[in-house]
């Protein structure tokens, strides 16, 4: 039912789902800062953000984010997928060390469209770091 490059619409189901872990580094923070450009010191300068309500550097909550792309990119839907919105919520900080683990539920799906909407979220142990909807178009085995 999975081709090479993901899933089709016509192998898609609601419930289905798919999680990516990730242990952020702090040299992950400075490399998407650079490749960024977002060189807010809360995220890169250890002394300014102990001043902060976070007490250390925190991660930016658009590279958390993005381990909801690296689900609907290369898990589900997968390869051949196209993002075409994305709603976040970030509820907690990430810090350097912390394990996230990204989720994502097809939780709505119109084949004739090729729509799929998924619940995502990211949590660090118990605790959600940000939540939203992703909407993305899949390819067709028909097309």
């Amino acid at each position: 039912m999975e081709s090479g490059n993901g899933y089709f619409i016509e192998d898609l189901e609601v419930g289905m789902d798919a999680e990516f872990v990730k242990t952020v580094s702090s040299d992950d923070i400075d490399q998407f800062a650079a490749v960024t450009g977002d060189d807010n010191p809360l995220h890169l300068d250890e002394d300014y953000a102990a001043g902060t309500i976070f007490k250390t550097r925190i991660a930016h909550g658009m590279l958390t984010a993005s381990f909801i792309s690296a689900i609907l990119g290369t898990k589900l839907p997968g390869p051949g997928s196209i993002y075409l919105s994305q709603s976040i919520r970030f509820k907690a900080p990430v810090k350097p060390g912390d394990v996230v683990t990204a989720r994502a539920r097809i939780s709505e799906l119109d084949r004739e469209k090729r729509r799929v909407t998924l619940e995502c979220e990211c949590l660090v142990g118990d605790t959600v770091v940000l939540d939203g909807v992703a909407k993305i178009m899949v390819p067709s085995r028909e097309v």
